[in-house]
């Protein structure tokens, strides 16, 4: 028998199907024992957080300060991370450029998944000719080489932490709506949404309140993925010196004025803020894993 006064089908990553019949914090163990990718990632994520929020009080130095020490002088006590060839100090601006990164990564997420979600939620409801044209756009601006779309993009508005967030949500965007678009195209004929549809449910209401909720798993798992993402091509376009603007500390701007420095042993210009980078990225890929893992009852044994 249909249940008429459900407000949602139940989903199988949710945390009552996963640990029923434990209390809040028993779940929570429960959902973070079942992946070690899940704990992991949000370790190494928790971490650039924790660095993020207290970076002013992390630093040892004024970040945009030159000469506080020795030109190119290495790894020390005074300077954990050394100098570059200014004599700013690498580890504060690694630090500082942390909360930069860290701060770009989740608006641009934040962004890219609130439209691509509404876009995917009213695509695959209401199909027909709306999920045509809106198919095909995405089509279009997804079949772009993404860092050659960033690019472009970006010198043609200028630098700025703004644009980075504007131009990485808008290129995210599709892909969140395609997913949503499936999961929805896939359920609004399930049992539940036909009987929220009987009960007098508007097409909002079934579309956003009934359906959406119960076609989130694939987004949450994919926006750690594109979290990575973002990091990266963030740091791709600072490299190139079209990102944020010049001066500002940030990894990839960070490592491109280092570079040349490696072949004659100064290592630790590039190699430190490089290793913030590579950690971040992995972080958010095992935290995708493990979201995927947990939230996917195939995967569950």
């Amino acid at each position: 028998m249909i249940d008429l006064t459900a407000d949602h089908a139940p989903e199988g990553g949710s945390l009552d199907v996963i640990a029923p019949g434990r209390s809040r914090w028993g779940k929570i163990r429960y959902v973070f024992g079942q992946s070690k990718s899940l704990t992991a990632g949000t370790i190494l994520v928790g971490i650039f957080i924790l660095i993020a929020l207290f970076a002013r009080f992390i630093t040892t130095h004024d970040p945009s300060a030159v000469l506080v020490g020795d030109p190119l002088s290495g790894v020390s006590a005074e300077h954990w991370f050394g100098t570059d060839k200014v004599g700013s100090d690498v580890f504060s601006k690694t630090i500082a450029a942390t909360a930069l990164d860290l701060r770009i990564t989740a608006s641009a997420v934040v962004s890219a998944l609130v439209a691509g979600v509404a876009l995917g939620t009213i695509a695959g409801y209401y199909a027909g000719i709306v999920d045509l044209i809106l198919l095909r756009l995405l089509e279009i601006l997804q079949s772009i080489p993404t860092l050659l779309l960033a690019m472009m993009v970006v010198v043609a508005i200028g630098p700025g932490e703004l644009n980075v967030v504007v131009v990485m949500a808008f290129i995210g965007m599709p892909y969140y709506a395609r997913l949503v678009r499936a999961e929805i195209l896939t359920k609004r004929t399930w049992e539940f949404a036909e009987a929220a549809r009987m009960v007098g449910g508007s097409a909002t209401r079934v579309a956003f309140r009934h359906l959406l909720p119960n076609s989130l798993s694939p987004v949450l798992a994919y926006a750690s993925v594109n979290a990575a993402w973002v990091v990266l091509v963030t740091a791709a376009l600072g490299f190139l010196g079209i990102g944020i603007e010049p001066g500002t500390a940030e990894w990839g701007s960070m490592i491109a004025r280092g570079q040349t420095e490696i072949i004659t042993g100064e290592w630790w210009v590039s190699v430190f803020p490089g290793l913030f980078v590579l950690t971040l990225t992995t972080g958010f890929y095992l935290l995708g894993d493990g979201v995927r893992d947990v939230m996917d009852p195939r995967s569950r044994k």
